[in-house]
């Protein structure tokens, strides 16, 4: 009989607010499903104390571990150095056989590359790297060498486009790759292989990386509810016959301000069309009265100064603020805080189409999200949503940018609906079911 394989998902564990912790446990989830045995290790602090922002959920009362025996462990303290090599060790004493690392912002290639450095050295584990991206969305002058820096210490590594492949490439030329869809792989994961693979030791020259290219799956944790009347619930929130959704934290690159924008040009032409508005204000989630949030704000300003390539401060953003401006207070519902996972369901359940006019684009999970409610998308030309989405088979595609395309998709998505039957078609192969089958068949 084959032995369980032991698998660790290091990652934001089950308290965090947003989508990789989510995501991260579904993964646990997924895997254990298929027979391994799963523990999870997560952050206690994820980045610097400097940064102004609450990230842990006090709000949600849903356990998505329930009814599983996944451990969880918060062992890493992004400001106490010390947490790195002990939640190094600790992960070693579980004898793992693969090390899942969930890899969405450059700082924390710093306790990353002393964790996975480590693991490389004394376990025998599979090291991967889970990329949600690889290039940052607000590139600094040190993002690709804090990348580069854990990076670096993986085996294989996993994206969901073909876009973060690339780049991939791009930050390591020295390294071999082999692209594979289905998760088989060449590795072995002897201590002598492992070693003459590193990157931090010699350039590549044995087995090449793998590079697993599978996709964001779609997620299960949040289900219909079979008793929500959807008609009922729109006239009590004053919504109109045709609702559109943005969904999730407020950041500049999502393209909240070019929806509102066109959506205010699709409100002169039509009268029976709603917007929903339902997250929060991603750098607004502190008390900005207190002096430490001043102070925070102070210092974290003044690096982002420093650092970013771009100068654009996205705590100034704002594009609630063009509601009242564009006169559409009484076609838009906005939820301007976090929702809690109970209440999830009932903003995708209302709605009809999901708007992802996004600047820039990674893998989303509030696409992957949107699949289970089966909603059709609007969304722009940019990142991964040409591989996801069939402009008029299971969404509308608009270029970015352009407020006269985005209003023309959104009209057509009225005026042409994609069958929900055409979602579920599209995304059928997309489940947590078959991605964890690809991270284990290496």
């Amino acid at each position: 009989m084959t032995p369980m394989p032991r698998i660790v998902c290091f990652g934001p564990g089950p308290k965090f607010k947003g989508g990789i912790a989510q995501y991260n446990t579904a993964l646990a989830r997924a895997l254990q499903e298929e027979g391994a045995q799963v523990t999870i290790v997560s952050w206690t602090q994820q980045y610097p104390a400097i940064i102004p922002r609450e990230f842990v959920d006090k709000a949600s009362r849903s356990d998505f571990l329930e009814g599983y025996e996944i451990p969880v462990h918060y062992l890493t303290n992004w400001n106490a150095p010390g947490t790195w090599r002990k939640t190094a060790k600790a992960i070693a004493d579980l004898n793992p056989d693969k090390v899942i690392i969930q890899w969405y912002n450059p700082t924390q290639g710093i306790p990353l590359n002393t964790i996975a450095k480590y693991l490389r050295k004394h376990t025998n584990a599979e090291i991967l790297f889970d990329l949600h991206f690889v290039a940052a969305k607000e590139q600094s002058s040190l993002d690709a060498r804090l990348t580069r820096m854990a990076l670096r210490h993986g085996h294989s590594f996993i994206v969901h486009a073909y876009r973060t492949a690339e780049e991939l490439k791009a930050l390591m030329p020295d390294a071999r790759f082999e692209l594979t869809l289905d998760g088989k792989r060449s590795g072995k994961w002897q201590v002598g292989q492992r070693q003459a693979n590193s990157l931090a030791d010699s350039p590549i020259e044995n087995s090449p990386l793998a590079v697993l290219k599978l996709y964001h799956p779609i997620y299960s944790l949040f289900k219909p509810d079979p008793a929500f009347r959807k008609d009922a619930w729109k006239a009590q929130h004053g919504l109109r016959k045709h609702v559109f959704l943005f969904f999730g934290f407020i950041r500049k690159y999502k393209g909240l301000h070019d929806c509102i924008e066109a959506f205010a040009e699709l409100a002169r032409q039509r009268d029976d069309v709603s917007l929903m508005i339902v997250g929060e204000r991603f750098w607004q989630t502190v008390d900005q009265r207190k002096f430490s949030t001043k102070l925070k704000n102070a210092v974290f300003g003044t690096l982002k100064k420093l650092f970013l390539k771009r100068a654009d401060d996205e705590r100034d953003y704002d594009p609630l603020a063009m509601i009242e401006r564009l006169g559409l207070k009484d076609r838009t519902l906005v939820v301007d805080r976090f929702v809690p996972n109970e209440e999830v369901p009932q903003y995708f359940q209302a709605a009809d189409t999901i708007v992802l006019f996004y600047e820039t684009a990674t893998p989303s999970g509030v696409e992957s999200l949107s699949y289970n409610f089966k909603l059709p998308a609007v969304a722009t030309r940019v990142g991964h949503f040409p591989e996801t989405i069939t402009d008029g088979f299971n969404g509308y595609l608009a270029n970015p940018k352009d407020i006269a395309d985005m209003t023309r998709v959104m009209k057509a998505s009225i005026e042409r609906p994609i069958p929900r039957e055409n979602v579920a078609e599209a995304t059928k192969a997309m489940s947590w079911a078959n991605y964890a089958k690809a991270v284990l068949a290496g």
